[in-house]
Parts: structure tokens; sequence; C-alpha cells
């Protein structure tokens, strides 16, 4: 049986004004129109073709020739065309454009952006695209190890979990939830610094440099708020982990060290319990 969203070498069984007919098998009932411009030059009864399967506009089995951006199953990149109330339309490659429905949407879009989707075949047997669901689905073998600087795609916030990444749009990793994410959408790509492989293989990964290279970066941005605050800080390392994020935007962990940083510049003077600039 031929099915949307994959592709399939089948035979010439009948020509026609407006292209050829195509089927797995001379004699075969079950067949699909390969319209007339797609149709390679010389192809005659009988010839095989190889061709990608999906629905038209009356949503009708129909071949191309052309190559699809995405096949049944995979996760890939493609780029937002169009938006509307009911969903949002994406270049996958076809005359006729792959419908992200709604409900298959995660977070605010924009168009002309790419985000991370796989290809699957709703109720109705139509073609359509999903941000959904796509952790298990990404590859666990990645090449990289501890240290590695990689490059990785925004496809999700998983709130108490961290953001979900795939780096080369096709690994699956994570980011921390302790780590501010706030001034990122869907579909950025940004570049990360490899911290664990786990034993399934999955990635964790930073949007941080290492501790010694950030500590630097960390300390000018504390220095900043406690001049915000007339140059004495309301709070200290003694604070809990989430009042530090929460002003911040720093681990309890980072916080201290870019504390530590200051006071040994003398920027600094942590007596009297305060911390305050010099």
């Amino acid at each position: 049986m031929i099915q949307p969203g994959s592709f399939y070498s089948l035979i010439c069984i009948k020509k026609v004004e407006f292209g050829v007919y195509l089927a797995t098998e001379r004699g075969s009932e079950e067949k699909v129109l390969l319209p007339k411009k797609q149709v390679p030059e010389g192809l005659s009864i009988g010839d095989e073709v190889r061709v990608f399967i999906y629905r038209d506009s009356k949503d009708r089995l129909i071949a191309t020739v052309n190559e699809p951006r995405i096949t049944l199953d995979e996760v890939k990149p493609l780029t937002v065309k169009e938006i509307t109330k009911i969903g949002a339309f994406l270049d996958w490659g076809l005359e006729k454009d792959l419908f992200l429905p709604y409900k298959e949407m995660l977070g605010k879009l924009r168009a002309e952006e790419e985000i991370l989707v796989r290809l699957y075949i709703d109720k109705s047997g139509r073609l359509c695209a999903s941000m959904r669901h796509l952790y298990d689905r990404l590859k666990q073998n990645s090449p990289y190890t501890i240290g590695d600087e990689v490059s990785g795609r925004i496809y999700e916030f998983g709130h108490d979990f961290g953001t979900f990444v795939a780096v080369d749009d096709m690994y699956s990793a994570m980011i921390p939830a302790h780590e501010d994410v706030s001034n990122y959408h869907i579909g950025d790509v940004v570049s990360l610094r490899v911290t664990n492989v786990k034993e399934d293989g999955k990635l964790d990964v930073s949007l941080r440099e290492k501790a010694y290279v950030q500590m630097d970066t960390d300390a000018e941005a504390l220095m900043q708020l406690i001049e915000a605050y007339a140059g004495v800080l309301p709070f200290t390392e003694k604070a809990t982990p989430e009042v530090i994020k929460r002003e911040t935007g720093l681990s309890k962990a980072a916080f201290k060290r870019a504390i530590g940083h200051l006071y040994k510049e003398r920027r600094i003077d942590l007596s009297d319990g305060k911390i305050r600039k010099i």
C-alpha cells in the first residue's frame, strides 16, 4: 500500500495528457499520478522512477520527483512561512506548504525563522508537522565529549527540567534549569559547551563558559547590580538559591565565585554581613 511521506520506486504503467500513472507493479489497481511537469524526459511504460508521495491541495495522493526537506518520522529544521489562527505553514521544499496544526505548536513562532519539527500522518491521513515529542526521536550517539564546543537549536522550554536543545539539529541535549534562557526563543541556535555525556548518550550542555572564564563576566554583571542598589546588595551568599537566581540570574555557586573574585580585586567589602562597593 502506497503511503504519503515516503519515497518509492514505482513503475510507469500509463501515460495521460496531464502526466503518468505509477504503481508498485503492472496490473496493480492502486496507482498514483506523477504530474506532467514532473515526468522525467524519456520516461516510458515499464520504466521505474523514484518519487516522493504526498497529498495535493485536494487531499489526493500525488507523486513528485522533487526532494522534500523532511520525510515521515524524521526530525528536521523547517522555515516558518506563514502563521494563522489554526496553525502555521512551513517550507519543506514542495509546492504545497506543510501544515503545522496549532495544537502541535510549542510557544510563539516567528515568520521566516527555522524551527525543529517531525513529520507525521494525522487521523485523516494528511501529512502534518509537529513540534511535540521530539526528545526521544533525536539521536543519542553524538561524537562529542565533555568540554567540546557545539551548536544547538532550542526546540522546547522544559520548565523544571531545563531547556531542550538539538545539537547539530540531530543529537538530544539539555540546558539545565538553573541557566537563564529568558532572552531566547524557540528555534534559536546557540553556542554551547558539553558538560556531561549520560549513559544513554544524551548530552548535558551549558550556555556558559568554563567557570574560570565565565567568572569575569559574572563579576562585572554583579558589580553593576551592586551599583544599581546604591552600592549595597540587599542580600548575601547566604540567601536561598531561588532568591539569588531571581535577582542575579546566577546559580548560587556562580554567585559565590563572582563575589570572591570581586573581593580579591578589592572592589567590594564583606564586613558586617553586607556586600558593599568600595
